[in-house]
């Protein structure tokens, strides 16, 4: 299963440059994440990648990287700004965790994850999602006509612009991209759900508007798209 843009509440794309790649998506599969806990049902992960074809999320070798790790500030997506999505007040923002400052091997990576998964319980909620920004949206609704919030995840450590309770326009800078929480390396998580309380909410569906796909040697404009699985991707602004 999964979903079409014509289901989905559209937002801007939050990141700028050139390089993003949907590495977990539900254009792959619903849910994305393999389960609806967290409001995670139709969430999104993008990491930056360079010109060689190919995941390449660092200048070394992948095969390099995926044997023995390297350096997580040495990441291409490490440190790139994340922009607001929509206009919105901020609900949460939290900031101070500290990030591994290597990431580790493929193997090793993907271990740790499977282990924060089986030994998951609320109160370990702040641990998952490592710094993040959560906003309530102010133009944008539910199907049912409620409220709808956006969360950002593993942000890097004091790179949290903004405080709960500050009103945002869409474009402004929430923070930059890290390795906090249960990452497996620098990238963005972004999800769309009904509540803040994350042990209830429901995963509401989202689009991309602001993005240019690459396809056949050129960049293909998109209006309102959900990025397919390894799809590269470039903002329509390409600053930053």
């Amino acid at each position: 299963m999964t979903i079409a843009p014509e289901d989905a509440v559209v937002v801007d794309f939050p990141l700028r440059g050139e390089g993003w790649l949907a590495v977990t998506t539900p254009a792959a599969r619903v849910p994305s994440h393999g389960t609806d806990l967290l409001g995670q049902r139709y969430a999104y992960d993008f990491v930056r990648v360079d010109a060689r074809p190919g995941r390449h999320e660092h200048p070394a070798s992948g095969w390099r990287v995926a044997m023995a790790g390297a350096p997580t500030r040495e990441f291409h997506a490490w440190g790139a700004p994340i922009h607001a999505p929509f206009d919105g007040v901020v609900v949460s923002a939290s900031d101070g965790m500290t990030e591994r400052e290597r990431v580790g091997s493929a193997l090793r990576e993907a271990a740790r994850a499977a282990r924060n998964a089986a030994a998951f319980t609320p109160a370990r909620i702040p641990g998952i999602m490592g710094n993040h920004v959560l906003l309530r949206a102010e133009h944008l609704r539910t199907p049912a006509g409620g409220d709808v919030f956006g969360g950002m995840a593993h942000l890097a450590p004091g790179s949290v612009a903004v405080r709960p309770g500050d009103r945002v326009r869409a474009g402004d800078v929430l923070g930059r991209v890290g390795h906090t929480g249960n990452s497996t390396s620098p990238h963005l998580h972004i999800q769309l759900m009904d509540s803040t309380d994350l042990m209830s909410a429901r995963g509401i569906p989202l689009a991309f508007r602001g993005y240019e796909v690459a396809r056949g040697g050129a960049w293909t404009p998109v209006d309102a798209g959900i990025p397919a699985l390894g799809e590269r991707l470039r903002s329509a602004s390409t600053a930053g």
